[in-house]
């Protein structure tokens, strides 16, 4: 462990410019000495030492600032030192407060988003048929995706328990009754009747159906067989039939107030009432729900349906022109040209981006502000200080260096006025 964080540290893009910085500090010291000790041999020899003395001193004082950035200089309880480790909950607030201030503001990303015009970017990438494809590509790994995920025993097992869940809370009567409601209510039926009335006349319209009508009469009519009357009789009484179902069609669908179509009103009406009260009628609906939950032929339609239906999907997105592949492309693309067209969609496209943006910013952003501040201070202190030494460390040890070479010129600067000024 020892071994492996030496080879860590020296391999610190810091390490070499510690020693350097080290290096300065031996310098500096080392010529102090010699200054000092052979300072009578010549008169330069003041100069060199009050150099070396003031780099001693520059270097060591920016040794400790740099080092209490970090940790503790020797080890000591000296005040404000070990800075980082020491404050890590005040600067993660601090480091989220800024980037929530400086670059979530709301004003920010709502001028950011306005001047980017999303939904113009987004019909020219739409329209891109390399764009699309690759839209249509993507949708078919996530379809395939999904089919293998979910063609495990224990998802349809859930899902089938979930579907009888759901079928067993169903009231079929009283569901059927709303069906019904919904579906007579503004006069909605009387369209449907009049389709049903247009059918039936164009039905009984058909040679084909009144020929088979004329021959069922002609078989029943067996006293007028023996004379030849049977089929002139039929025809008859076909004509006669069609003409009366007919006219009675005709009225019916011309006369909004016929009675016909008040009957029809009140059986949907009468129909619509018993299916959500009539206890028969309930009853019968649940039956038919536990009869349908029971059944093992629902649960083996339902379970062939997904089997046929997932075999297609494979095979069609394993090709490589699958038609849902392609399709999605086309939808893509078709829809980018359409954006691109329509300056009013895209302004309410906009609008609405615009309109929404604010609310998820601030929510958005009270989340980051939150999560940088959780994350900092949960960093390990060691953690901590390593990512930021490795991140300004090397520049830091300039400022060692810096220091002894700025110290020793300005205490250069200062001895050389001290005898200049007669000191």
């Amino acid at each position: 462990m020892a071994e492996a964080e030496a080879t860590r540290a020296a391999r610190h893009p810091a390490a070499g410019m510690k020693r350097l910085a080290l290096a300065l500090l031996a310098g500096a010291a080392l010529l102090y000495a010699a200054a000092t000790r052979w300072g009578a041999l010549h008169p330069a020899m003041g100069y060199v030492a009050a150099f070396a003395e003031a780099a001693m001193v520059g270097a060591i004082a920016d040794w400790f600032a740099v080092t209490a950035l970090f940790r503790r200089p020797l080890g000591l309880p000296i005040p404000h030192t070990a800075i980082i480790p020491e404050n890590k909950a005040r600067i993660g607030r601090n480091l989220a407060n800024f980037i929530c201030d400086h670059f979530l503001a709301t004003p920010q990303v709502l001028a950011k988003l306005r001047a980017a015009d999303p939904a113009l970017r987004l019909a020219r990438w739409l329209a891109r048929p390399a764009q699309a494809g690759q839209l249509g590509a993507l949708a078919a790994v996530l379809l395939r995706y999904g089919l293998t995920a979910f063609d495990d025993e224990r998802v349809r097992a859930f899902l089938a328990r979930a579907a009888g869940a759901g079928l067993a809370q169903l009231d079929f009567s009283r569901l059927a009754g709303r069906v019904l409601e919904a579906l007579t209510a503004d006069g909605r039926h009387q369209a449907l009747l009049d389709d049903l009335l247009g059918r039936t006349a164009a039905l009984l319209d058909d040679e084909q159906l009144q020929e088979q009508l004329t021959d069922a009469i002609a078989r029943e009519i067996k006293a007028l067989r023996y004379v030849g009357l049977d089929q002139v009789a039929a025809r008859l009484a076909t004509r006669k039939i069609v003409a009366a179902v007919a006219r009675t069609l005709g009225e019916t669908a011309a006369t909004p107030d016929h009675p016909l179509r008040r009957r029809f009103d009140g059986f949907m009406d009468r129909a619509a009432a018993r299916l959500q009260a009539d206890p028969a009628f309930i009853a019968r609906g649940e039956q038919i729900r536990a009869e349908l939950l029971a059944h093992p032929a629902l649960a083996d339609y339902l379970q062939g349906l997904w089997d046929r239906l997932r075999a297609w999907l494979d095979a069609d997105l394993a090709r490589e022109d699958s038609s849902l592949r392609r399709r999605v492309a086309q939808m893509a693309g078709t829809l980018g040209e359409r954006l691109q067209a329509d300056e009013a969609m895209r302004r309410w496209i906009d609008e609405q981006l615009l309109d929404g943006a604010p609310r998820a910013i601030d929510r958005w952003r009270e989340r980051i502000r939150r999560y940088i501040e959780e994350r900092v201070a949960q960093w390990d202190s060691a953690e901590l200080t390593g990512e930021v030494e490795r991140a300004i460390g090397r520049d830091l040890q300039f400022i060692r260096i810096n220091g002894t070479l700025v110290g020793g010129l300005v205490g250069l600067l200062i001895h050389a006025a001290t005898r200049a000024l007669g000191g």
